[in-house]
């Protein structure tokens, strides 16, 4: 169930300026990105020879030196907030809203720990670009049973191994004005099978920078990501930790969202 302060959907019109500026920033950073990719991938070598947790580890040095520069490049450079609430020696589910393609490439590599996230494992078909993101991913298909099953196994394991496990339990981007979309039950399962505890990451900005409903469009701007107090998944059911968690995150979004 939803929480009763919805935020009204209607959408305000861009100006034309706006819209032309950010097709043009949108080329630039296309350009900019594939340029620092080529680049950036002969410092994910070493992932093909690495076994985990190793490999999680240097996957993530390697991208958040590139994320730190290509965000800035882009004007989007990243403020985090609650870097605290991570307790050494203590790995987390990681729960963190989704609103645009952009919440990937910001979220995994500025994590404080060493990381895995779920993704489609229909990514891994783009050029280059798929063997990056499958070395930073426990993939699925979500269409094939098997699939999740296998997927659901392998992310008990890298908890096992002490890496942190990154879910958006959004699913999808959230297309409306809402702060959150309903949330699927697969990581607070986890969390109670686990009994590993559940840490809220939110972020902000994003759907500014690249929405979901717009093609070939990107504007430059700040980005935030908040780290909130764990939650534990001891003693509670996993429906009922899906609602704390998310009527927590939908009310530190509506209160955080226009600062």
């Amino acid at each position: 169930m939803q929480p009763t302060n919805k935020i009204d959907n209607t959408k305000i019109p861009s100006p034309i300026w706006k819209e032309i500026f950010a097709r043009i920033w949108a080329f630039y950073a296309m350009i900019l990105f594939i340029a620092t990719l080529v680049i950036a991938i002969w410092f994910y070598i070493p992932c093909f020879m690495l076994e985990e947790p190793a490999k999680a580890r240097w996957h993530r040095l390697v991208s958040r030196g590139w994320m730190w520069i290509y965000l800035h490049l882009i004007g989007c450079p990243i403020r985090i907030r609650g870097k605290e609430n991570f307790v050494a020696h203590t790995n987390y589910i990681v729960v963190c809203n989704h609103n645009s393609l952009m919440d990937v490439p910001v979220s995994t590599p500025f994590m404080p720990r060493a990381n895995k996230t779920i993704a489609k494992k229909s990514f891994t078909k783009i050029p280059i670009f798929g063997w990056i993101y499958s070395f930073g991913s426990v993939l699925v298909d979500r269409k094939s049973d098997a699939s999740r099953r296998k997927s659901y196994e392998e992310m008990k394991c890298m908890l096992a191994l002490g890496l942190d496990m990154l879910i958006y339990p959004e699913g999808t981007r959230n297309r409306t004005n809402n702060p959150l979309k309903s949330f699927y039950d697969g990581a607070f399962r986890l969390a109670v099978d686990t009994k590993k505890p559940i840490l809220p990451v939110i972020l902000f900005h994003t759907k500014k920078v690249l929405p979901a409903h717009k093609f070939f469009y990107l504007f430059p701007h700040t980005l935030d990501m908040h780290f909130l107090p764990a939650v534990s998944s001891t003693d509670i059911s996993a429906d009922d930790l899906k609602e704390k968690l998310f009527r927590l995150m939908w009310d530190h979004y509506a209160q955080y969202e226009h600062q």
